[in-house]
């Protein structure tokens, strides 16, 4: 018996049984699942416009790395050669041999269309020049037959990607509809055949009237330059700047104003640091203009308060009994950074480094103001040091120029340079997972 029992007091009545789920308990049950439903719905909904966003940028993009080619095995003798040497109108004399060996073709496909010299020039371009410029670099190919594949224009190519339709067609300059007629009939004989763009990945930018023969190569070459530049200058920075503060620096108000500094930094537009980079390295400096030296000093600029956050970051993680087992057994505050902090904050360090050089690889805004979206990369640099002083543009400014341009055409390119650069990002982000859990220490 208890006190309460001799006193007289009666023992709480229960009510109902721990084994059954009350009132209360089942509106905290559903709260929960709504609360779950919620969270599940955020997710399904993001990933939902993440497949719509996927989606749109490969179906639009994949045209960018096909072309619309005609295959025409063409044969010259030497007398035809000589003959249109001695002419005065040499590419039209080519243009014609041209001419009548595709209707001796046609005419053994069992194909007759009409066509002139102007429905080939619509199609093909100035096909003259091309095979004048081949032959005489090749007078031993006279004589044989050689197989020719003619990239066919742009608005060829759109007509096969389903851009162009005899619909929607209005007759000019570049295109009638006669032409679709000659289109159709090359494509059913098997002349006309789809072929992978390799130009599009390895060639450059042809300007505003040729958008089947433009590249991102070399733009992808200048992103390269600029990354090294961003690479060599904002990670030893970015690192030395995040030790001192974290490990050496002193607790007072000219460190606090250091590191508030930093984060607003970070918060920065990223154009602001493209007016900068104007302004120093190219007004007063005197660096020359749309140069991927010029671009990876602005965006290590831009760069360095991301590593920096990071690799404090990275640094504050490491347990002080890390530092203190160090000190205990006699290593100096800097042998007990560098021996055995800095290698455990490594993978951390790493995976900031790469994050922040993969936002400065999209960034397009600074770019703009230091030339790199005006100037039209169409060559390769010469050399190694070429690379970084001479002009050139980066895969983000290339990709804004071809938005910009009033043919459709130029569209399909963009998208397919964003499909590049979403490769390349993603690349550098899968490096930097592997990076952390190749080097990731647990304690």
């Amino acid at each position: 018996m208890t006190d309460a029992s001799l006193n007289g007091a009666e023992e709480p009545r229960r009510r109902g049984s721990i084994h059954e789920i009350d009132a209360r308990t089942r509106k905290r049950n559903a709260r929960e699942a709504r609360f779950k439903g919620y969270g599940i719905g955020a997710i399904l909904v993001g990933l939902f416009f993440l497949v719509v966003l996927a989606v749109s940028i490969v179906s639009s993009g994949l045209p960018a790395f096909t072309k619309t080619v005609v295959k025409v095995e063409f044969t010259m003798s030497q007398e035809q050669y000589d003959e249109a040497e001695s002419t005065l109108f040499k590419t039209a004399a080519y243009s014609d041999i041209f001419i009548a060996q595709l209707r001796d073709t046609m005419e053994e496909e069992g194909v007759e269309v009409a066509f002139d010299e102007g429905s080939i020039e619509r199609l093909l371009g100035k096909v003259g020049g091309t095979l004048r410029e081949f032959y005489t670099a090749n007078e031993d190919q006279l004589g044989q037959p050689v197989t020719f594949q003619l990239p066919a224009s742009s608005r060829v190519d759109g007509y096969f990607n389903g851009r162009v339709t005899r619909e929607g067609l209005t007759e000019s300059r570049f295109l009638e509809l006669t032409d679709l007629d000659l289109v159709d009939a090359l494509a059913d004989a098997g002349v006309i055949t789809q072929a992978f763009n390799w130009t599009f990945l390895t060639g450059s930018d042809s300007g505003v009237d040729n958008p089947g023969g433009a590249g991102i190569g070399v733009s992808v070459v200048g992103s390269f330059f600029m990354m090294l530049v961003v690479l060599v200058l904002a990670l030893p920075i970015g690192v030395a700047a995040s030790i001192y503060l974290e490990e050496f620096a002193p607790q007072n108000k000219f460190t606090d104003l250091i590191e508030v500094n930093i984060s607003n930094l970070a918060a920065v537009p990223s154009i602001v640091f493209g007016i900068l980079g104007l302004a120093v390295f190219i007004q007063f400096m005197h660096l020359p203009q749309s140069a991927p030296l010029v671009g990876g000093l602005v965006l290590t600029l831009m760069t360095l308060p991301t590593i920096i956050i990071s690799t404090r970051a990275s640094l504050k993680s490491v347990p002080p009994s890390i530092r203190d087992a160090a000190l205990g057994v006699g290593a100096s505050k800097m042998q007990s950074v560098f021996h055995h902090v800095l290698p455990l904050a490594m993978p951390g360090i790493l995976t900031g480094t790469i994050i922040g050089l993969a936002q400065a690889l999209g960034e397009t805004a600074p770019l703009l103001l230091i030339g790199m979206v005006g100037f039209v990369a169409r060559d390769y640099p010469d050399g190694f040091v070429g690379g970084f002083t001479e002009a050139n543009s980066a895969m983000p400014a290339q990709i804004y120029t071809w938005a910009a341009r009033a043919d459709a055409s130029f569209y399909e390119k963009a998208w397919g340079g964003i499909i590049v650069l979403l490769v390349f990002l993603l690349l550098m982000n899968v490096i930097a997972i592997l990076l952390r859990r190749k080097f990731e220490r647990r304690w």
